[in-house]
């Protein structure tokens, strides 16, 4: 055991202890989940921030990496109010610093009150609280992070085989591996490409359905996806999950912004708009669609604060979800999602009507 110091954008410094060393920085931000602590850990739109987690006792039921999201830790640092013995050393191993015997209600509150915010970690037997500072000193805000996908997308083309017709160009900007394990299941083959793809990447796959998915920081930072959904919209089905939705909806002339505290937890509930029908969500992002523009309409909205949470165009073929539908730990309340990208490319040109949420 050791010292640990968070030191806040809002000036206060947090004493607590040390569960595995380190120095760090980055966007301090909570989730709600009670469950699933390896698959958020290991969750690439993490990159860049501290986790910090409300729910109590974190690694009460181990750690197995067949529930891992990618080959790494992706948060600067965890935090709780308490860690257990299994956790911290997965944690220690990945480089990973660990803080707990703290009052998480409070930095949960503070951050709803004040919005996500920096910190600067500084954890060992050394560590002052001038060692947090500093870090904190060298803090950047997320928007700033403009090269943050290319630290979490694959370096090159990746291919998972399923054993059906369909062939999906999934677009790397963040992917949680649940997204194509859920593509591939129902049949599909799905090419992983890099998230700074070209025209002519997606082209020589000759897809079915393109797909952007998840992934860290600013909408506006991705540039080179932006483009390719311009170039293909209207010529290929589009779908997109979360950050994969807002770099869609600018793309087509929607625009995005920065939320305050954000949606991070597996308890967020969406409504359809069509249907009235309620489900629960898996969601971890600040960022969210601000106007959808005029190529494409709001289908659900998050019940707590109306933000976006579905948008589609039977025009252009285009459907997006702000929420994870392959969720895992859970909910499954909207896995049909999956079914619905796939069915574009079966119902693409003929009019035939997609379903517009799970049942």
């Amino acid at each position: 055991m050791s010292d640990a110091y968070l030191a806040l954008e809002d000036g206060r410094v947090v004493e607590a202890r040390g569960r595995a060393p380190g120095r760090t920085r980055g966007e301090l931000v909570f989730t709600t989940a009670y469950t699933g602590y390896e698959e958020s850990l290991t969750d690439p739109s993490y990159e860049e921030q501290v986790l910090t987690f409300s729910y109590p006792l974190i690694g009460n039921y181990g750690v197995r990496a067949e529930r891992f999201e990618s080959d790494r830790v992706h948060p600067r640092a965890a935090v709780a109010r308490e860690f257990t013995d299994e956790v911290v050393s997965w944690l220690a191993e990945e480089g990973i610093p660990a803080v707990d015997h703290l009052d998480t209600r409070d930095l949960v509150t503070s951050i709803r009150e004040e919005g996500a915010m920096k910190v600067g970690i500084a954890a060992g037997e050394d560590a002052t609280p001038e060692d947090a500072k500093a870090e904190l000193a060298k803090c950047k805000g997320m928007s700033d992070h403009v090269d943050i996908g290319a630290q979490v997308s694959t370096p090159e083309l990746t291919t998972f085989e399923g054993d059906g017709d369909t062939t999906v160009a999934l677009v790397d900007c963040g992917a949680k591996q649940s997204i194509a394990d859920s593509l591939v299941e129902r049949g599909a083959t799905v090419h992983v490409l890099p998230y700074d793809a070209s025209a002519e990447d997606v082209s020589a796959l000759e897809p079915d359905v393109l797909f952007i998915s998840n992934g860290p920081g600013d909408p506006k930072n991705y540039t080179a996806t932006r483009e390719l959904v311009e170039d293909f919209a209207g010529e290929i089905p589009l779908a997109g999950i979360c950050l994969g939705q807002q770099i869609v909806a600018s793309a087509l002339g929607g625009t995005t912004e920065k939320m305050a505290f954000g949606h991070r937890g597996v308890n967020q509930p969406v409504r359809d708009l069509q249907t009235g029908k309620v489900v629960m969500t898996t969601q971890n992002h600040g960022y969210t669609v601000a106007d959808p523009g005029e190529h494409l309409d709001v289908t659900q909205i998050n019940v707590n604060d109306d933000t976006a949470e579905g948008l589609e165009s039977e025009e252009l073929d285009v459907i997006t979800r702000q929420y994870h539908p392959e969720a895992h730990p859970g909910p499954h309340d909207s896995l049909g999602f999956f079914d619905d990208v796939l069915s574009m490319s079966d119902s693409a040109g003929n009019g035939r009507k997609r379903r517009i949420i799970a049942d």
